[in-house]
């Protein structure tokens, strides 16, 4: 963090903060030790057998020069989970890192339809990423959530397909449907019906908009799209009006700093609105976006957030209090979780 050292009261302080990480993709997520095993058994070549050298090689948590470079990487990482037994390896294995770090709720998101490659119905690979999760749960006892994301450059078949197969889960695990991938390039109106099909199924809806884009793709994910949540959202900052508006709606921010770093939205860590929205009053979340192809975990989220945005542990506290109150679930499980991250969250700001 700019070579500043963490104290290790401090790192601990970050580390046991109870944590709810909203936005999180599977598919830039998954261990690099796994993906190095799961190239090798699938007879995938990487570049290179080395890990410090497959990161170089793959720029892990490096600058890009814009969204569209950042995800270049999926092409690796998703050439090794085409089938179900490594969708429920990498799933159960993010629930379980999270779980490492006091992470009480995570909501894992990716696209079925990218993992049909060899074969597999986009059925079987929810069907797997929800063994891996109920897994987890079980033995670790973190509470998730899935989400189904269509990508803009989708056909509108392909985003209705998707929708009706998030549908099929809902109550079972998939709790909400979002719009991801380049938001410069493909506007979200044409996939209009399936959002709307989506929340006649009883889903949520998540929308990544105010990144690639600036505040114009904010207004048509909540007003085309209907988003209940806005993925990143940073350059909500370019629009005083919306940005009031996304205040008074009390509608959550999925804030990922180090990911706005790489994709250029953001100059640096130091720049991100993230304090700037908490000291307003929204409800701004800290999210990892991709631990893998960012090279971060939440906890240094939080980290960084102190550091470099200068965020005080009372505000942390708010921060992660607002992703418990902006996750996807019923309201009688949140009321409870909410109840005991509370006590926890008043013990650790006095502490701060």
């Amino acid at each position: 963090m700019k070579g500043r050292k963490m104290s290790g009261t401090l790192e601990q302080w970050f580390l046991e903060l109870p944590k709810a990480d909203l936005h999180c993709h599977l598919d830039g997520s998954l261990r690099l030790d796994t993906l190095m095993v799961l190239a090798k058994e699938q007879g995938i070549g990487l570049g290179s057998d080395l890990p410090e050298e497959l990161k170089r090689q793959l720029r892990l948590g490096m600058p890009c020069e814009n969204l569209a470079d950042y995800l270049r990487v999926f092409a690796t990482t998703l050439s090794v989970l085409q089938d179900t037994a490594s969708l429920e390896r990498t799933a159960f294995e993010l629930a379980e890192d999270a779980h490492q770090e006091n992470i009480r709720h995570l909501e894992v998101r990716y696209s079925p339809a990218l993992h049909t490659e060899r074969g597999l119905r986009m059925e079987e690979a929810v069907e797997a990423v929800l063994r891996g999760l109920f897994k987890a749960q079980q033995k670790y006892g973190i509470g998730f959530g899935v989400i189904v994301c269509t990508l803009r450059h989708f056909p509108l078949k392909t985003s209705m397909e998707l929708a009706e197969v998030a549908g099929q889960f809902a109550g079972r695990g998939v709790v909400a449907f979002d719009l991801a991938g380049g938001e410069a390039q493909f506007p979200g109106e044409p996939h209009k019906p399936a959002f709307e099909r989506a929340a006649k199924l009883g889903l949520g809806v998540t929308v990544h908009a105010g990144e690639a884009a600036g505040a114009a793709s904010v207004r048509e994910a909540l007003y085309l799209l209907k988003a209940q949540r806005l993925g990143h959202g940073v350059r909500l900052v370019e629009e005083a009006a919306l940005e009031k508006e996304v205040l008074e709606k009390r509608i959550p921010l999925e804030c990922c700093p180090t990911s706005n770093v790489q994709t250029a939205a953001v100059a640096d860590v130091a720049s991100h609105p993230l304090k700037r929205f908490v000291q307003q009053g929204m409800c701004a979340t800290l999210n990892t976006d991709n631990r893998l192809v960012s090279d971060t975990t939440l906890s240094r989220e939080y980290a960084r957030a102190h550091f470099e945005i200068g965020m005080t542990l009372a505000q942390l506290c708010v921060v992660a209090r607002n992703g418990f109150e902006a996750a996807f679930m019923e309201e009688a499980p949140k009321k409870q979780m909410l109840a005991k991250v509370d006590e926890e969250l008043q013990r650790m700001s006095r502490v701060a």
